[in-house]
């Protein structure tokens, strides 16, 4: 299907096709989108999400690649929905979460971006675990 009523021009790019995604979430819950998605709120799409990526996980060790892209796409969108009801709602902006996200990670790969070292996977993971408690300790978040 070649069809993209939501957005002006097909995406050919990464970029392209996440703005066309979450312009689809977005466009959904419009008027002009679709009744059940409108009646779903942030907490309904997240309970969704339990059983889309215990469905990934199950492509992904099946080996299917093919199955595994679909469930991929199916999580994603999920996480996409979410959002989109997140912002209707007033909790959160997609921006704020992919900012906060970007710098979390930055800040728990220490051993990479930062003056820590890790040789190892359990280098690695004593680095991430150290970067959590010290932003446990000054009240960032707990994720």
């Amino acid at each position: 299907m070649d069809s993209y009523p939501h957005i002006e021009n097909p995406p050919e790019s990464e970029s392209e096709w996440f703005e066309a995604l979450i312009s689809l979430a977005r466009y959904l819950r419009t008027p002009q989108g679709c009744p059940w998605d409108r009646e779903q709120r942030a907490a309904d799409f997240a309970h969704f999400l339990t059983d889309e990526a215990e469905e990934l996980v199950e492509a992904v060790e099946s080996g299917d690649n093919v199955h595994a892209r679909e469930e991929f796409g199916d999580a994603f969108f999920t996480l996409l929905a979410t959002v989109a009801a997140a912002e209707e709602e007033g909790r959160f902006r997609l921006e704020d979460a992919l900012r906060l996200i970007h710098e979390k990670m930055i800040r728990r790969h220490e051993h990479v971006f930062g003056d820590a070292t890790a040789e190892t996977a359990e280098d690695a993971i004593r680095v991430w675990d150290e970067a959590k408690r010290k932003e446990r300790g000054s009240g960032a978040s707990h994720a």
